[in-house]
């Protein structure tokens, strides 16, 4: 089969590195730079995402794509894909609602499977899991973080995804569920402390929970991203002054960008909680960098094995939501496993709780 992996980024490059060995892979991007980077096991085809047209006609060539380009061009892929009849598995974490574009890929007898990354896409995958398996689920909680081991002032963060759709982390409203109804929070106003395998860090709320503000109907669900200490109270300064501004972003980003670039090697972590009276189920995972950042790999990995079950045909036409794959106990086995054998590895925990 062949396979077009649109962005050849660190996480596109871990994508078709992990594939090519039981795919015809093909990498497109417009930075030639990149391109050479995946030339080793990959074939390269310089495009640009904004020309849809052309996009159309790219994917026309290929059974599968992955979109591994920014949030900014994630619906017009899915529109592309469903234009060229080209199934998709997509991992840009685009503001749009692509659910709202079920029906035509449906008629297009395409499937799309969005936010198929790490978090969302894992993330997701684990709550639904733990949704099916809880009787009676009240609450669920991710808390999630991409960090470097060694944080560097003045911002004690490391870039290891696109800037633009980070900087969107700190001002998109964060969307949650509290007391059975969904809510719009600031992400930047309710910081706090949390400890999580062993370390210390800050969380706000972000805005990944996404198709399961409709899925997973429980009178409180909330994302939490984790930084070190330090970063989030300067973000917050950021914004109030108004450099987080889209009109202002990309001089900002000009000055803060050079201050998250360094060496150090880059770890993830990964709780899932979900609770019912009585009981609270958990899936957990920490991964440190190898052969690709962490961040690369726990995203690329999980879209990888995303796609082989689309590239199987093991999913049906439309638009789905990760979590379904999650419900699944097939496809949800299955992606645990090729984690696994890829090194990352998911702990389950069960317990008792105060009724």
């Amino acid at each position: 089969m062949k396979v077009l992996i649109l962005g050849a980024g660190n996480v596109g490059k871990a994508i078709a590195w992990d594939l090519s060995d039981e795919f015809e892979v093909h990498v497109a991007d417009m930075d030639a730079g990149r391109l050479k980077e995946v030339a080793e096991f990959a074939d390269t085809i310089r495009l640009d995402a904004s020309r849809f047209d052309k996009v159309v006609e790219t994917m026309r060539g290929f059974e599968l794509a992955i979109d591994a380009l920014p949030g900014k061009f994630g619906l017009l892929m899915v529109k592309a894909a469903i234009k060229s009849g080209t199934d998709l598995v997509d991992v840009s974490f685009m503001p749009e609602n692509p659910m709202e574009m079920s029906e035509d890929a449906e008629k297009a007898q395409v499937t799309v499977i969005f936010d198929a990354g790490f978090a969302p896409g894992l993330s997701h995958i684990l709550m639904g899991r733990i949704w099916n398996e809880l009787d009676d689920m009240k609450e669920g909680y991710i808390y999630v973080g991409g960090l470097p081991k060694e944080p560097r002032p003045p911002l004690y963060y490391r870039l290891t995804w696109s800037p633009r759709d980070l900087i969107e982390e700190y001002t998109r409203p964060a969307r949650v569920i509290r007391n059975g109804e969904v809510r719009a929070v600031d992400p930047l106003s309710e910081i706090r402390t949390v400890e999580i395998e062993g370390f210390t860090f800050e969380a706000f709320p972000s805005d990944g929970l996404r198709s399961m503000l409709e899925s997973v109907m429980v009178e409180r669900l909330e994302e939490w991203t984790l930084r070190w200490p330090g970063h989030l109270e300067r973000m917050k300064v950021l914004k109030e002054l108004g450099f987080l501004k889209e009109e202002h972003v990309g001089k900002t980003l000009e000055v803060i960008r050079p201050l998250m670039t360094y060496d150090s090697p880059d770890f993830t972590i990964l709780k899932v909680v979900g609770r019912e009276e009585g009981r609270e189920l958990s899936y957990s995972l920490h991964d440190e960098e190898k052969e690709f950042t962490s961040m690369a790999r726990v995203t690329g990995f999980t879209a990888s094995a995303v796609a082989r079950l689309v590239a199987e045909n093991s999913c049906i036409f439309g638009v789905i939501p990760p979590e379904i794959l999650g419900m699944r106990i097939d496809t949800f086995e299955r992606i645990i496993r090729e984690l696994k054998d890829r090194g990352i590895t998911i702990r389950s925990r069960e317990s008792k709780t105060n009724t």
